[in-house]
């Protein structure tokens, strides 16, 4: 089968009402990335060139990440919520125009794997007409359940409110995903009628009707993680909890050590070199790049960073975006960096901001040390040049430059350059007075017992 024969149509019209959330449901985060673009990044993979999304009314935002999630593709817009079919139908002018397999998916279903989409494209390949996913929970309360004849057929797909009892014992459970590859699917689609519970269009029914006209479906089965659909914040919760334990394995698979895997958090794009060690409670948000041998110690916060070979961070570090480690470099406990570049070697062991400059190779920037980068309206660049040396507790306020080899003594404010292999001191001169301390206490107990 060539890319341009399938067609996905993704199902995104849902409201979402038991998040209770003035955001779409289908754009809630796992793993730093929307369901929907979770979704659309599996299709993607798949080599898919024809993606519809179908959204319900009003629902711009969901528009929009469909159009940067997978640029190309068609929305289309389900006027009533009539059902699974109806929404479906939504798609139809993309439906007549596509001769080939078509792959139903639902945008709030974001962990069905790529080799199980693959699984019921080659079942299709076979010689089904539908594939139908499949999946055998620990309690099938709520589901709709497969029904399969003993060739191994599926005769029906029945929801749990009109299955009788016979049914509801069946085990395998209807995981929502359809493969179809018949020759006129939208007239397989308007054949569908309401006769059930809730007076909706259900997709389920296709395999029955299609049974009817001499046509196969056939189920093909998935773990029961892939087929998690999100309707609350605790299934979201439990969603992410798998995607980080995909993630964690994926990392560790990879040649990284997790110290206590279980403590850290991945985002959808994290890349892990080799070598790579992770302490315990590292938080890794959207574009995180770690190249091989860094260290991160515990208690990091990582987002838009890169991490060159054999960089060391940590603990207790929280690194920004644009943050740039470079290699060997050193990022101590309660360091922030944003927006800047340590060039290989160059340290900030504790206590400091760089935030807008560059770090030159090998300087070293003092605790307490402070990017002054900010004047209220625009951000300024700082620039410390290579073997520089910012003493402690000193203010560097941008946009400034200090010189390679430069010197800046400890409580400095450096309001202007410093030329290279200079000394910069900017200091009250300290005033020592003899004996005050003492007289001072003798006045404050005397104060004391006077009445």
């Amino acid at each position: 089968m060539t890319d341009s024969a399938l067609l996905v149509v993704v199902l995104a019209a849902g409201k979402g009402v038991r998040m209770r959330s003035a955001l779409p449901k289908v754009l809630h985060p796992i793993g730093g990335r929307s369901m929907l673009a979770h979704v659309l990044a599996t299709v993607g993979a798949l080599g898919a060139k024809r993606i519809a999304v179908v959204v319900g009314p009003g629902m711009e935002a969901v528009r929009s990440e469909a159009a940067s999630a997978a640029p190309g593709i068609e929305v289309f817009e389900q006027s009533e919520q009539l059902g699974t079919a109806h929404a479906v139908l939504a798609a139809r002018a993309a439906l007549e125009r596509h001769r080939g397999t078509v792959l139903v998916l639902f945008a709030d279903s974001p962990l069905t794997e790529g080799a199980t989409l693959r699984r019921m494209i080659e079942a299709l390949d076979g010689g089904a007409h539908i594939a139908v996913l499949g999946f055998e929970p620990e309690d099938p309360s709520g589901y709709g359940r497969i029904v399969v004849e003993a060739e191994g057929r599926v005769t029906a797909i029945r929801e749990e409110k009109d299955a009788g009892e016979a049914e509801r014992r069946i085990s395998l459970c209807n995981a929502g995903v359809m493969a179809f590859r018949v020759s006129n699917l939208v007239d397989l689609l308007v054949r569908i009628g309401d006769a059930n519970a809730k007076s909706e269009y259900y997709l389920t029914d296709a395999p029955a009707i299609a049974g009817g006209d001499g046509l196969i479906a056939v189920p093909v089965t998935c773990a029961a993680e892939e087929a998690l659909g999100i309707n609350t914040r605790a299934q979201l919760a439990a969603a992410e909890a798998v995607f980080q334990r995909r993630a964690r394995a994926r990392a560790m698979e990879g040649g990284a050590s997790l110290l206590a895997p279980e403590t850290v958090w991945f985002s959808y794009d994290t890349a892990l070199g080799r070598d790579v060690v992770i302490e315990p409670n590292v938080f890794f948000g959207p574009g995180v790049v770690v190249e091989d041998g860094v260290h991160i110690l515990a208690n990091c916060h990582l987002v838009g960073t890169r991490l060159r070979k054999g960089a060391r961070v940590g603990p207790f570090a929280r690194l920004r975006p644009g943050a740039d480690i470079g290699a060997e470099a050193h990022i101590g406990n309660f360091v922030e960096v944003k927006n800047a570049r340590m060039e290989a070697g160059a340290k900030a062991n504790h206590l400091a901001y760089v935030g807008d400059g560059r770090v030159g190779e090998g300087a070293n920037i003092g605790a307490g040390t402070i990017f002054c980068n900010y004047d209220g309206f625009d951000k300024h660049f700082t620039d410390v040049g290579k073997g520089a040396f910012v003493g402690s507790n000193s203010s560097l306020v941008a946009p400034v430059r200090i010189g390679d080899g430069a010197y800046v003594g400890s409580g400095s404010v450096i309001t202007r350059d410093v030329e290279p292999d200079a000394l910069a001191v900017e200091r009250s001169a300290q005033d020592i007075r003899p004996g005050w301390a003492a007289k001072f206490r003798r006045l404050k107990r005397n104060r004391k017992k006077s009445p």
